[in-house]
């Protein structure tokens, strides 16, 4: 798991480190030296939020719990005096989960799954959204009850399970050539995963990353 999850990561970051493109040539010597400044200072921006990413998604990848590392970070960046995470439910369509998803939760046809999509929130910032399916029947009632009927995160629900995560994929999705730093919205990177306990899948998640994530707080 560990090789798989760092050849994931590597793949992922491989295409976050694109060469950001070289300022214009300016031919007046103030013009020149008031770009060259304000280039190195737009760099070094760049290279601060690209290792960021890199550090919360290396994270994420080798943590068994996405709720974990999201409240650890939030109390990090000082992002909320109460560095909870929060998980808002986004009304909609249910996701059906579909025959490649069933088989990866190793449930028939006719087993029930559950879709739930949210946004984890820290304060007033919303770090992620996560789509999750997930096998009622491998859960306990509490549990369930918990999911539909309160803002707790899935990660917290699921904690006495002792869960596992099977990391499927790392995708980026910021470019630092697009120019510019991203937006506290703008989606950075997603991450697929299936969680398992006691080696039986009982839920598949597909969550992505907002630059929220980049903001620094008060500490």
């Amino acid at each position: 798991m560990e090789r798989t999850a760092t050849r994931m990561l590597t793949v992922g970051l491989a295409a976050l480190g694109a060469a950001v493109p070289p300022a214009d040539v300016i031919s007046a010597r103030a013009q020149a030296a008031g770009a060259a400044a304000e280039t190195g200072r737009e760099a070094q921006d760049g290279s601060e939020a690209r290792a960021l990413i890199e550090t919360l998604s290396a994270r994420l990848l080798a943590a068994p719990s996405a709720t974990a590392v999201l409240e650890a970070w939030c109390a990090e960046r000082g992002l909320s005096p109460d560095p909870r995470i929060v998980a808002v439910r986004v009304p909609g369509p249910d996701k059906l989960p579909g025959t490649a998803r069933r088989e990866r939760l190793a449930v028939g046809p006719d087993e029930p799954v559950r879709y739930r999509r949210v946004r984890l929130t820290c304060g007033t910032h919303v770090l992620s959204e996560a789509d999750n399916w997930y096998v009622p029947s491998r859960l306990t009632p509490a549990m369930n009850a918990a999911l539909d009927g309160t803002q707790a995160p899935f990660g917290h629900v699921v904690r006495p399970l002792g869960p596992s995560r099977r990391n499927r994929s790392l995708t980026m999705l910021w470019r630092p050539e697009s120019g510019g730093l991203p937006g506290p919205g703008e989606p950075l990177f997603s991450v697929e995963a299936v969680l398992t306990a006691g080696g039986v899948p009982f839920c598949e998640v597909a969550e992505t990353y907002t630059g929220a994530v980049l903001i620094q707080g008060a500490r």
